[in-house]
């Protein structure tokens, strides 16, 4: 049965997390175009939201074949969440998602992010007047709890439910895990075997297979995909060629058809500095386990930004990805891989 989100059917329950720095606008339309069912934004902060400051207005941006378009808020204060949610809603999204997983200490030392799961009391009471400020569908996406002596998703779930929240997406760890140790996909299956809501998995998932065994073991009704797309980021078409949904065939894609396509979405947004700047990040993660992406990423960081342009950065990613027979060796996806504050 497809999810539902306000009028749209989400047909293909496979989805682009919300990461911090990473799915911009841009990004989050290209991974539509080769396969995400639906793409969230990265968290942007309700506070400044009020401030109207360009760089938050910036990650306002989206793009109408993004449809349905989810924009995520953070931020300690209802008050603040509240305003926020209704200015993302004239601004024509189609949902707000709230972070109450974001792990890093200048998020949740001020009583955001993951921190609003210690009480889920006062998270209904937050969610609840969030919820009444808007006509728009409002989801969240929190964590399996504080730390492992406050395991509470299954208690913040039926308090978002209690709010009306339409869904709760739960990454398998606790705060005080960061991204260490493995994501609990037994505790997300028990979650949601209790729900009221949909539940959508996150955390580990980094191949087609394992998608969609996850998926079908816990019982989700959706599962959500955050750095393994980034470290693959063809892994959508292979869910979908796996599983018969017809959301096109990787055959038709070529690492450098991706990246031109990637470069003309990000001159659409932003100024050819941070153009370069957003390139040399992704061309980075894309280079991962492909033979010689430890003497290309020197490559492309051995000058920096402001001395390197972005058609030289371009150029180095044609020679490095523009080339036959590229192709990914399975032991890299057993290497760290963005430990930091991704949500």
């Amino acid at each position: 049965m497809p999810l539902k989100l306000g009028p749209h059917n989400i047909d293909f329950p496979y989805i682009l997390a919300p990461m911090a720095g990473i799915t911009n606008a841009p990004f989050r339309r290209l991974m539509r175009e080769v396969g995400a069912g639906l793409a969230v934004s990265e968290l942007i902060s309700a506070t400044g939201l009020q401030y109207g400051g360009r760089k938050t207005l910036e990650l306002c941006q989206y793009f109408e074949e993004e449809r349905p378009v989810g924009l995520q808020i953070f931020g300690e204060d209802a008050d603040h969440l509240s305003q926020a949610a209704r200015q993302l809603e004239t601004r024509g999204v189609d949902f707000v998602d709230i972070n109450l997983g974001c792990p890093v200490p200048k998020v949740v030392g001020k009583g955001a992010g993951a921190a609003m799961l210690k009480d889920p009391m006062v998270l209904y009471k937050t969610l609840a007047q969030v919820r009444a400020s808007i006509q728009i569908p409002l989801t969240i996406k929190i964590r399996t709890g504080w730390d492992a002596c406050s395991i509470n998703a299954s208690e913040c779930v039926h308090a978002a439910a209690e709010a009306k929240v339409t869904w709760v997406a739960i990454h398998g760890r606790t705060r005080a895990q960061g991204y260490e140790g493995s994501a609990d996909w037994d505790l997300i299956a028990r979650v949601k075997e209790k729900s009221p809501l949909p539940i959508i998995g996150n955390g580990d998932i980094l191949t087609a297979e394992h998608a969609v065994q996850r998926l079908r073991e816990s019982g989700c009704d959706a599962v959500m995909i955050g750095r393994g797309a980034l470290r693959d980021p063809f892994l959508f078409l292979q869910i979908s060629e796996l599983t018969g949904a017809g959301r096109g065939r990787v055959e038709d894609w070529t690492y450098w058809k991706l990246i031109s396509r990637h470069v003309e979405l990000l001159k659409q947004c932003f100024s050819d500095f941070y153009v370069g700047v957003q390139l040399r990040k992704f061309l980075t993660w894309y280079s991962a386990g492909i033979e010689g992406a430890s003497n290309f990423r020197k490559l492309l960081y051995e000058q920096p930004a402001t001395e390197r342009g972005t058609e030289a950065v371009i150029e180095l990613g044609r020679q490095f990805f523009d080339r036959p027979g590229i192709a990914k060796q399975t032991s890299f996806l057993k290497e760290p891989f963005l430990k930091g504050g991704h949500g």
